[in-house]
């Protein structure tokens, strides 16, 4: 009996431990990880995480897990703006995202793209 509690408790012990570790989250990267001439998205608020990556026109931007879960976006781009849409195919709310610009926290600065970014079209 008492070795059955030992053995409880080392295994929730070693629980615990494991479930610390898989909720650890990783470095904050910074803006400037976002390559030269990206739209890039963050599952992070304020650019936290890896940034998901797309240069070019995109109609469906929901296939890719950090633009359909993302949380801030920047305008890495070269030379240009990016208009933002909140459906497939460059369908309804929109708004231009100016170049070198960044959406700290989509939920409250651009609540209607809250967790997703659609479709994008480059405006030069």
């Amino acid at each position: 009996m008492i070795r059955n509690k030992i053995a409880a408790l080392i295994g929730a012990a070693a629980l615990a431990g494991l479930g610390i570790a898989a909720t650890a989250t990783p470095a904050n990267a910074a803006w400037s990880d976002c390559d030269s001439g990206a739209l890039c998205a963050y599952l992070g608020d304020y650019g936290y995480g890896t940034p998901g990556q797309v240069f070019g026109n995109n109609t469906n931007l929901e296939q890719y897990n950090k633009f359909n879960n993302a949380e801030s976006v920047f305008n890495n781009g070269n030379s240009c703006d990016v208009r933002l849409y909140d459906e497939q195919n460059y369908g309804g709310n929109n708004v231009i995202l100016k170049r070198g610009y960044i959406v700290r926290d989509l939920d409250t600065e651009a609540s209607t793209f809250a967790q997703d970014i659609a479709s994008n079209y480059w405006v030069c």
